[in-house]
Parts: C-alpha cells; structure tokens; sequence
C-alpha cells in the first residue's frame, strides 16, 4: 500500500515539474490538454526487443509528396533535456531523478546493444502514441499532444547518438 502511495505521489510530483519547465522553452501544450496528466506522465523502460509487440510504421507521405526530412539530433536535444532526461536522464541513463520511484525503471537509451536493435518507426510509436501502444509500461505517456511529427524526429535523432556502442543505420 506504501508503494501504491509513493508511486501516486512521484507521478503527481512528474506533472507538477513538468508543467513548472512549459516556459523553458518546451513546446506548450493546447490549453484544452493543459490538465491532461497523460502529457507530463513518467516514461518507463522498454523491455528486450524480442518481447516486443509488431509496430506499424508511422503513417507515410501520399505517393508523389516530398519525403519527410530526417530527424535533426541538435534539435532534439534540448528537447530531450526538457520532455525525457526527467526520468531517462540527461545522457539517457536511465537515472533521471524520477526513475527511482518508477517501476518498471526507465528505459536506458544509452545501451546500444538494446537500442540499437530497436527501429526509428518502434521509438517513434512509443513517443507518440506512449508505452501502451508497443505493450510497454503505461508509465510512458504518448506525446503526441505536446511533439509535432517533425520533432518527434528529432527526439529519435538525438537518442541515437546516445547508444553505446554507436548506432549505425542499416544501408
């Protein structure tokens, strides 16, 4: 029962931070979500990509429209540091001073060995639609409220050059 509280308390102090850093230069969230408590919710780990539920890529471009651009990691970063490293940690740890109080812990994005393994469509899923989409923790809340598509690129982009050992694209 002490567990259930301090849970409750650590997701309710998560929404309180979050929305305290809106003005520090993360994307506001439309007022009609700002009391939304699933935007501001921990994120929570992934476990091995073998257990993984099949993800269907983002919703593509009509034929004959130009091709998204790629993600940008300088762009993501600061986006990072203000929506993820609260529970990810700034390098991606998993360590952000949310993650003791959460169970299951934060994913590492630092761990190449399992993110690396991972598709861009699978993390863009996960950022976008929240950890339920993938059958993950529904501690990771979708984004999609907060991130536009293009930034969500650019999150995905910056946590590649997280990964130890490097991620390298497939040709």
């Amino acid at each position: 029962m002490r567990r259930d509280w301090l849970a409750i308390g650590s997701a309710a102090a998560a929404v309180l931070w979050l929305l305290s850093c809106e003005d520090s230069g993360a994307p506001a969230r439309p007022a009609a979500e700002a009391g939304r408590p699933s935007a501001a919710a921990p994120a929570a780990p992934e476990a091995s990509p073998a257990s993984a539920a099949p993800v269907a890529p983002p919703t593509s471009a009509p034929a004959g429209a130009p091709a998204e651009r790629p993600g940008d990691a300088a762009k993501g970063q600061p986006l990072y540091a203000n929506l993820c490293s609260s529970c990810h940690g700034a390098r991606g740890d998993g360590d952000g001073p949310l993650a003791e109080a959460l169970s299951p812990h934060p994913a590492k994005h630092s761990d190449g060995r399992y993110m690396n393994a991972l598709s861009d469509a699978h993390l863009f899923r996960v950022i976008k639609e929240g950890g339920p989409a993938v059958g993950k923790s529904p501690l990771m809340a979708p984004w999609a409220s907060a991130l536009r598509d293009d930034q969500i690129r650019d999150v995905i982009a910056y946590i590649r050059t997280l990964a130890d050992p490097p991620y390298h694209p497939a040709a």
